[in-house]
């Protein structure tokens, strides 16, 4: 495998409140060649514009729970997002668990900044938009940006899928400047909730 790029992008899981740009997105990724993965609100908004895509519950066993609080915090999610591919012993891993390679993870945070910006919300409100399996699965990623890609904004939407479509897969110069950027995205994120408090 050349080292400059990623393993093939066979499956991507996808997860946004930002939905700007996310059909076009997950399309150009179907066309080329990726498999799907959502949950809640982007499951029912790639459905609802035709765009095949897996339920995460369907492919865990384990359903959504506690008004949507457990979704992506599970094994068979983040075994395939922490996948080192050149080690034997973490590929006989995902075998042996029925575990998939996730090799791209889009992921954007619950809009706890635009919510503690209105001057009407209550305390429980804030704290619902408190996002636990987002910074999860794009820290996750990030770590292993040797191996997977993390999209934290729209804004990179063009850049990754144009090296998707060129070569099955992205340059290790992008999904290195992406973990950056992600790991800034959440840095800023969980600012933001400290200030809060």
């Amino acid at each position: 495998m050349d080292s400059h790029f990623s393993p093939p992008i066979r499956h991507a899981i996808i997860s946004v409140s930002d939905k700007a740009g996310l059909i076009p997105f997950a399309r150009g990724l179907v066309d080329a060649g990726v498999a799907l993965f959502s949950t809640g609100g982007t499951r029912r908004a790639l459905e609802a514009e035709g765009v095949p895509v897996t339920d995460i519950a369907a492919y865990t066993g384990f359903p959504e729970m506690m008004d949507g609080r457990l979704k992506t915090l599970h094994p068979k999610v983040h075994g395939g997002i922490l996948c080192r591919h050149d080690r034997s012993e973490d590929i006989e891993a995902l075998a042996a668990h029925d575990i998939l390679t996730f090799e791209l993870v889009v992921v954007n945070l619950y809009p706890f900044e635009a919510t503690v910006a209105r001057t009407d919300v209550s305390d429980e409100e804030a704290i619902e938009q408190i996002d636990i399996g987002g910074p999860t699965m794009v820290r996750a990623a990030s770590k292993n940006h040797a191996f997977t890609t993390i999209v934290t904004s729209p804004n990179q939407y063009d850049e990754v899928l144009g090296e998707i479509r060129a070569h099955g897969r992205t340059s290790y110069a992008l999904r290195r400047r992406l973990a950056a950027e992600a790991f800034a995205h959440t840095a800023r994120y969980d600012a933001v909730i400290a200030r809060y408090f």
